[in-house]
């Protein structure tokens, strides 16, 4: 199942609380995060393209460097999400595949799930809250700028595009105490969800975004 939300919509929240009922999640923020390790052929080929600055002094990747650079130029940015999303996909299928024998309910934690649809997935879940919520958060908790927080949300698809694909909404407004019971409803109908065949294959897909590292600076968008 896929699972997706706008930067400050708590997410990784849901996310977690899944997991802790059983779930393995394949988180492709943390995925973005393990194929850019130092020595990695993602970081070489970064360096290449972008210069040595994007490197920091213990090898690993600076990502506040690559956001100056790839921020305000979309071929810098494309060439960016060239070198870091097929890994990513890879990787992402990989982990998947490895769960195809068990009975263990599979989350795809996907930040651009909406802006760029995977087909075979079983559900899809938005986790949703209003765009003014999303931005008191950013805010409040991590330290935005207010004009920054709002550049971010438009930049990501709106909440009806997402609602628009959703079978599952998870309404995160509101407190931790509002949000268990919707995990626990949630929970109860993934695994009813059919098992998926012994042959079953994830289905090849053109290499796009699904991590948030739009740029880079912020990894992590809920």
């Amino acid at each position: 199942m896929g699972l997706t939300g706008g930067i400050g919509s708590g997410k990784s929240t849901v996310s977690a609380m899944l997991a802790e009922r059983g779930a393995v999640v394949v988180d492709a923020d943390q995925v973005v995060r393990d194929v850019q390790q130092p020595g990695s052929p993602v970081l070489e080929k970064m360096a290449e393209r972008f210069g040595a600055q994007v490197i920091a002094e213990d090898g690993s990747l600076d990502r506040a460097a690559v956001a100056a650079v790839v921020f305000t130029d979309p071929d810098a940015l494309k060439d960016l999400n060239a070198i870091v999303h097929p890994a990513v996909g890879a990787e992402m299928n990989r982990q998947v595949m490895a769960q195809r024998d068990t009975d263990r309910v599979v989350v795809m934690d996907i930040p651009l799930l909406t802006e760029n649809p995977r087909e075979g997935l079983q559900a899809i879940v938005v986790v949703d809250v209003d765009p003014e919520v999303q931005v008191r958060r950013l805010v409040e908790g991590r330290g935005f700028g207010e004009d920054d927080a709002r550049a971010r949300i438009a930049k990501q698809a709106t909440r009806e595009q997402r609602l628009a694909t959703a079978t599952h909404v998870i309404d995160n407004s509101g407190t931790l105490d509002d949000l268990v019971p919707q995990v626990d409803r949630l929970w109860s109908a993934l695994v009813a969800l059919p098992q998926l065949p012994a042959d079953w294959e994830m289905p090849v897909r053109p290499p796009k975004g699904e991590s948030s590292a739009e740029p880079p600076a912020e990894p992590a968008t809920s």
